[in-house]
């Protein structure tokens, strides 16, 4: 199966046939492209969207990412950008393996191509030529012949003239005899043009032009399986990079897998527990008999908080309303006493941890020049050791600063943990005397509320709208203030902006009216009108004993 005896005569379609494979080859050419462009712009959108979905550094979204669920999302950002790195690999490999090779091997095919036709072209026009010499050879000699013929009758008929002379005779037959001379030399010269060309013809058709479509058929032959080649290379650089991409999928699920709902219901737990008892049952107040409720108002068994029971606190509030229920919005104490305990534990604790990483960070740094001075001293040409000195110094400075910062720190935290574990040992009891005594734990006073939040700003309103205010109201509101029970002094300034806070300045002295319940708040008073919580640790208190023992005796029989 030969181009070059099957297809000797078409010369023309072959030239058309082999342009359509150069076509159809960069074709194939243009699609890689295109691809390698999809896959960069698909890549790149991957990444711009896994870069959108990033946690921002220092932000609220940081903090998010300790749950699992939050993590295994990240993990699956990280993979997909994994994935687009992928894709950037497809691209890359099709244009340096395909793109590049077969635009050069293109270049190539179509100087090859332009070579055997040009070939081609040379062998026809020189068949061409040769047959137009046997035509010329052949249109010679048929006139010769009838000029031979022309000739010998004239000759034969002036021969039969007897008019005409015997001169005239002669060179008639001459003239006949010359013609068929010449007619001989054209037909010697046509039967050699002839072989001459049969023979020209015969290589051309069956050396010349099958030898040049030959090349041209394994020219073509060559360009197929190049086509094949790469769109295999087409696949093969896809199959590469699936087992990488199956890894990110994989990483993905085990990401997926990693997620355990109960530690992340745990964390929450952990991130908002304020550390609070809930607030214990309402009684029934009986307004039918003011007298009672007047003597059982005015006891210590019972806390002032109730309803518009509560003294007024400068004026401003009517109800013993817990400090956290509104949030201070500007900057909180230094001991954070402003959180609840729980709260603030965990606030200490973190703010122990960072500054201890502040102080290994600046012994780093102490160490560090210390070597660099010794080496200094040992080759005073490095550099001179006394430049280091003030930064020593200022490290250690830092340092003892830092330290100081942790001791007072670690005391809050410490103080905290006690009250804390003081306040679960309180309610274990509390829980097995309840159990032991439900009937008592019925009958318990209004006293069971305290700073925990048991009582809100809508509450007390709609305690207000719900009793209509009376003389009575008037005559409750005006009744004897809670008796002291000790005196406490300022150890810091605290600015009381939340509810039901007092502030205080350092060293102010002033009267304790409820002890500590476990909860790190102290209610204290300053005159008539003025009494409120602060933080147990901002206070020294000095308790009257017998004050204390009657308002102890008095809180075991409201219990």
């Amino acid at each position: 199966m030969s181009w070059g005896t099957e297809l000797w005569d078409q010369f023309d379609n072959l030239e058309k046939h082999t342009q359509w494979g150069i076509d159809v080859l960069e074709k194939f050419i243009k699609f890689v492209k295109e691809r390698t462009e999809i896959e960069l712009s698909y890549a790149k959108q991957l990444r711009n969207l896994s870069k959108k979905y990033q946690p921002k550094k220092n932000s609220k979204e940081e903090e998010e990412y300790r749950y699992t669920s939050a993590r295994a999302f990240l993990a699956t950002l990280n993979e997909m950008n994994d994935y687009a790195g992928q894709h950037e690999v497809i691209s890359e490999n099709m244009t340096s393996l395909i793109t590049g090779e077969l635009t050069r091997y293109v270049q190539e095919l179509k100087q090859e191509r332009k070579s055997h036709f040009h070939d081609g072209r040379k062998a026809q026009q020189h068949i061409e030529t040769c047959w137009k010499q046997l035509e010329a050879s052949k249109r010679r000699f048929e006139r010769d012949c009838k000029e031979a013929d022309r000739a010998q009758q004239y000759f034969e008929k002036m021969d039969a003239d007897i008019n005409v002379t015997k001169a005239d005779v002669e060179k008639a037959r001459q003239q006949a005899q010359l013609r068929h001379q010449m007619a001989e030399d054209s037909k010697a010269e046509y039967s050699s043009t002839l072989q001459k060309f049969n023979s020209e013809q015969h290589d051309h058709y069956y050396t010349h032009i099958p030898h040049i479509f030959q090349k041209i058929q394994e020219m073509e032959e060559r360009r197929i399986v190049r086509i094949g080649e790469s769109m295999k290379t087409f696949a093969e650089v896809d199959r590469q990079v699936i087992p990488i991409i199956g890894k990110c999928l994989d990483e993905i699920t085990k990401a997926a897998e990693s997620i355990d709902h109960k530690n992340d219901s745990q964390l929450v737990i952990e991130a908002f527990k304020s550390g609070f008892e809930p607030p214990g049952d309402v009684d029934f107040e009986d307004f039918t008999q003011p007298m009672k409720r007047t003597v059982s108002e005015s006891s210590l068994s019972n806390s002032r908080a109730d309803g518009k029971s509560e003294p007024k606190f400068g004026g401003k509030s009517k109800g013993k309303l817990w400090p956290f229920i509104k949030k201070n919005k500007g900057a909180g104490p230094e001991d954070f006493s402003n959180l609840p305990p729980e709260q603030r534990r965990k606030k200490l604790q973190q703010k122990v941890d960072e500054l201890n990483r502040d102080i290994q960070k600046e012994m780093d740094q102490r160490d560090a020049l210390t070597k660099m001075k010794d080496v200094y001293i040992k080759n005073p040409q490095m550099g001179d050791a006394a430049s280091v000195d003030h930064r020593l110094a200022e490290l250690g400075q830092n340092i003892e600063k830092l330290r100081l910062e942790v001791q007072k720190f670690e005391a809050w935290l410490a103080e905290v943990e006690g009250r804390l574990s003081m306040r679960s040992e309180a309610r274990r009891q509390s829980g097995l005397y309840e159990a032991q005594n439900p009937s008592a734990v019925n009958s318990c006073a209004q006293d069971r509320e305290s700073p925990d939040g048991s009582y809100t700003e809508e509450q007390s309103q709609e305690t207000e709208m719900k009793v209509p205010a009376t003389d009575f109201d008037d005559e409750f509101d005006d009744e004897e203030p809670l008796p002291t029970i000790g005196t406490c002094k300022a150890l810091y300034t605290f600015e009381g902006q939340n509810e039901g806070t007092i502030s205080v300045a350092e060293g102010e002295m002033l009267y304790v009216i409820e002890e500590d319940k476990g909860d790190g708040w102290t209610r204290i008073r300053r005159n008539e009108d003025e009494e409120g919580y602060v933080p147990t640790s901002y206070v020294e208190v000095y308790l009257d004993k017998n004050a204390k023992d009657v308002y102890k005796s008095l809180e075991k029989i409201s219990e």
